[in-house]
């Protein structure tokens, strides 16, 4: 399923969120660039599970080196389609969270999520060398919020039917609901497997930051009159 927009106007210019975008995009150009430095780069600033948990290989590593990544795995991506379908779906959903609490908490309410993604990661593969990058942990946040705040709204929404694509509408919460369960399902399915281990798919990022978003939302949601749909 292709999200392609909602039904819910915004009353504000989602300012963050198309900084977000273009943070994004503008640091996938710079990967692009580095070239042949381009897997050290994503080795230092992507999330590799297992430095929290084995003392040999951060013994003279710098704390901020081995913290920041948490952040800074958030805005990197691994090729085109990690990152235009990342901002497809940050586009599509995080206008109305933006909308409902505002340009400043937001921002902080995204790096939370992604916060508690990375978290979800480290500790569902504990012994993983592989760097993790991405936006989605962060982004699954962002559905999360969504589907506590808006679970009435419409998705218009891509889908394959057969050799055909069919536009049809859905109601949020069974298209984030469809969503959640295929992560959990997944992630489920690489626990002692070892896939999580040799790369591929952030499966518990996903579920971490979207319960985070569900979580955070209402933490920081305040009690600003809601719109119901």
């Amino acid at each position: 399923m292709i999200p392609l927009k909602d039904t819910i106007p915004s009353e504000r210019y989602p300012i963050i969120t198309i900084l977000l975008i273009v943070v994004n995009v503008s640091l996938f150009f710079y990967e692009i660039s580095l070239g042949q430095y381009l897997p050290e780069f994503v080795k230092l600033a992507g999330v590799v599970p297992a430095r929290f948990f084995d003392s040999r290989l951060y013994v003279s590593q710098p704390a901020a080196e081995r913290y920041f990544p948490i952040f800074t795995s958030l805005f990197l991506h691994g090729g085109w389609f990690h990152l235009v379908s990342n901002m497809l779906y940050l586009w599509v959903f995080a206008d109305n969270i933006e909308d409902r609490l505002g340009h400043f908490r937001f921002p902080i309410f995204y790096l939370l999520c992604g916060f508690g993604a990375s978290l979800a990661h480290i500790f569902a593969n504990p012994t993983s060398s592989v760097p993790s990058i991405g936006a989605s942990g962060a982004i699954a946040g962002v559905l999360g919020a969504y589907f506590i705040l808006y679970p009435k709204s419409r998705v218009i929404t891509l889908v394959p039917v057969f050799f055909f694509l069919q536009i049809v509408e859905i109601p949020a919460f069974i298209f984030l609901g469809i969503w959640f369960v295929m992560q959990f399902l997944n992630g489920v399915l690489t626990l002692g497997l070892g896939t999580a281990q040799t790369g591929g798919v952030a499966w518990w990022a996903h579920i971490g930051g979207f319960l985070s978003g569900i979580v955070f939302i209402l933490l920081l949601k305040g009690k600003k009159h809601q719109r119901r749909y």
